[in-house]
């Protein structure tokens, strides 16, 4: 095994650690009780072991490769992404994966398949053309996120159960929705923010997203 994959393994089996330490510990059990929770446990999944496993995947030499369709599979990744983040959000879906365990294994899967597709796509650019098709879709994704968690911060009642939204620090039920759009939209957000710096740092810095030469 050369030094080269020994990292990609380190990074690999780092993801598959953060996974398990999201979805062994005590955040699956609480988000049933507290939105605050449920958002703790998305985000990890989405902004946090899900950028990890891209990248190990990149290192280990498995870039997204789609030529000239790369424009139209980040249309569809980054729909996807959207679809999903809004759709377990609705009322009716959250509350469903609340209550069954077979649909919230489906959400969480669900879950670390678009946050990697995203952070793959991201990870594997190479063209200047590539560049701004991701930067585009970071910022959507920065967008639509930045909006559901001000919806849920703003809104004057309660979008879901009062049973589903008890609080983990002795928040009332309304204040636990109000935190989980805080940390939507700020954790969230924030890690999608951050992925468009460095990928418009890269635009703009010469020679870094040169079109290739072959």
């Amino acid at each position: 095994m050369t030094v080269a994959a020994d990292r990609v393994n380190r990074w690999v089996w780092v993801g598959i650690l953060i996974l398990a330490l999201l979805w062994l510990g005590p955040l699956p059990a609480l988000s049933r009780t507290a939105f605050s929770a449920h958002m703790l446990l998305h985000l990890g999944v989405v902004a946090l072991a899900a950028p990890v496993l891209a990248l190990g995947l990149v290192r280990s030499g498995r870039r997204l490769r789609t030529g000239e369709r790369f424009a139209t599979a980040a249309v569809l990744i980054f729909s996807l992404e959207m679809l999903v983040v809004w759709g377990w959000h609705l009322p009716a879906l959250h509350e469903a994966a609340a209550r069954q365990v077979g649909i919230f294994v489906l959400q969480q899967l669900s879950f670390v398949v678009v946050g990697a597709a995203v952070w793959w796509l991201a990870l594997s650019v190479r063209r200047r053309s590539e560049l701004v098709v991701t930067l585009l879709g970071f910022a959507l994704t920065l967008m639509h996120m930045t909006m559901l968690g001000v919806l849920l911060l703003l809104a004057p009642r309660l979008l879901y159960p009062a049973e589903l939204c008890m609080g983990l620090f002795g928040f009332t039920e309304l204040d636990d929705q109000r935190l989980g759009g805080v940390l939507m939209a700020a954790w969230g957000g924030g890690a999608y923010l951050l992925g468009g710096l460095v990928l418009g740092w890269r635009l703009i810095s010469p020679g870094r997203a040169a079109e290739p030469t072959e």
